[in-house]
């Protein structure tokens, strides 16, 4: 099978700690100057360069794939100031197939750090574009990238990666929508302000939350997150006589002791007439006292609760990409067998203009004998001839592009430059 040499060079979080990753960064501006510098590599003849917060690789096509992955390795330390001793251990390559794999991988999310991830897909297609804007792909990585956002639409698409929730937040979401069905109109109540009960606001109200209270012991601090939600603020010591109001709460407070009682809730839920309120204890001491589960119509979750929920749908995901993984390896091979066409277009080329122009003199030398016939007739005459070449041609040209796609497609290919003097 023909080969194009197609190299990968790079980092990402499973090799390197995020204070080298950070030095490696290309911003869009350091992408612009680099373009010239990889192609003052002769080895070099397309490249695109991918750079997120945990990963920097560069997927070029080279001449010589040593030479090639080489002077990126080069390349990129002497871009950043960095010594190639402080990096090598870091660095990571693949050639061909290995390298069509990683990035069919990279773009549906299965080598991410949180698997199933939706953002990668727009960073590589953000990389690819600027690279297309800079005229440093051509032929073969267009193919290559084009096909990985195909690919990485099907695997979203056709398995369940994404799915599952597979943060704490998200999974408090998810358990929320277990218990009330329909999140519309329902009422939030954060008490205190930590990031991921902000984080799990936010995720209820995109599901259709629209009213949100906010406490905490600054009260400043109430007012500016309630503002961001578009919530109101409660004061910290009689948030309590208003718990009644709340269908879910979540807790992110840093105190010592519970804050939020048995008796409270009681007293909460009587309000209530007995409808269910939803509690979410994200805070490590909880704030919540456990027998609060105890009593009828009330759900109480906390970290370790939301963490268990998270490992089981991460271990759904893990299932869905090994049916990724299967869908990937067949398409690595349609790509690969694309590849192994590229060297029979100049060969097939080369035997067609070789056929039309002895067609073209031939033809030409026999009207000049008939000369009697119209011009209608001898434009019939080439078409003719012209049809004759291209059906004669039609199934080798086929079986040509498919014996290319074989370990020993160059011999084929060989033998047919041969058969046609297309070296002489």
């Amino acid at each position: 099978m023909a080969e194009v040499n197609l190299i990968l060079v790079g980092v990402n979080h499973k090799t390197t700690p995020v204070e080298i990753r950070e030095k490696l960064a290309f911003t869009k501006g350091k992408i612009e100057q680099s373009v010239d510098h990889l192609f003052n590599f002769p080895d070099i003849i397309e490249h695109t360069i991918l750079s997120t917060c945990n990963r920097v690789e560069i997927y070029a096509r080279a001449n010589c794939q040593d030479s090639a992955i080489k002077s990126i390795k080069q390349f990129i330390c002497d871009f950043h100031e960095l010594s190639p001793v402080e990096l090598e251990d870091h660095f990571y390559s693949y050639r061909n197939k290995e390298a069509v794999e990683h990035l069919f991988r990279v773009s549906s999310s299965l080598d991410s750090m949180i698997l199933g991830e939706a953002q990668i897909l727009g960073q590589v297609k953000e990389a690819y574009s600027l690279a297309r804007d800079l005229r440093s792909t051509g032929l073969v990585l267009n193919q290559l990238f084009e096909k990985a956002f195909s690919i990485a639409k099907k695997v979203r698409e056709e398995t369940g990666i994404a799915e599952r929730s597979v943060s704490i937040s998200s999974a408090a979401v998810e358990l929320a929508q277990k218990i009330f069905d329909d999140l519309e109109n329902r009422t939030v109540m954060l008490v205190g302000t930590g990031e991921m009960a902000e984080l799990a606001a936010k995720h209820l109200i995109s599901y259709g939350v629209k009213t949100i209270y906010v406490t905490s012991r600054t009260y400043d601090r109430a007012v500016n997150l309630a503002r961001t939600l578009n919530g109101s603020a409660l004061d910290f010591e009689t948030f309590k006589n208003e718990l009644h109001r709340a269908d879910i709460v979540i807790t992110s407070t840093s105190a010592p002791n519970f804050i939020i009682k048995k008796e409270m809730v009681e007293k909460a839920i009587h309000e209530r007439k007995n409808k269910p309120i939803f509690f979410i204890d994200i805070a490590v001491p909880r704030d919540i006292e456990p027998d609060v589960n105890d009593l009828e119509n009330i759900y109480l979750y906390d970290i370790d609760d939301l963490q268990v929920v998270v490992s089981a749908n991460m271990k759904e995901r893990e299932k869905e990409a090994e049916n990724a993984m299967n869908f990937i390896s067949q398409e690595v091979t349609k790509f690969n067998n694309w590849v192994g066409t590229l060297d029979a277009v100049p060969t097939i080329v080369e035997i067609r203009k070789k056929a039309e122009n002895i067609r073209m003199q031939e033809i030409e030398k026999t009207l000049k004998k008939i000369s009697h016939l119209s011009e209608d007739d001898k434009k019939l005459l080439r078409q003719m001839s012209s049809s004759m070449v291209n059906k004669i041609l039609h199934k080798p040209t086929i079986k040509l592009k498919q014996k290319t796609q074989s370990e020993d497609g160059h011999v084929y290919l060989k033998a047919i430059r041969h058969l046609f003097h297309l070296d002489d």
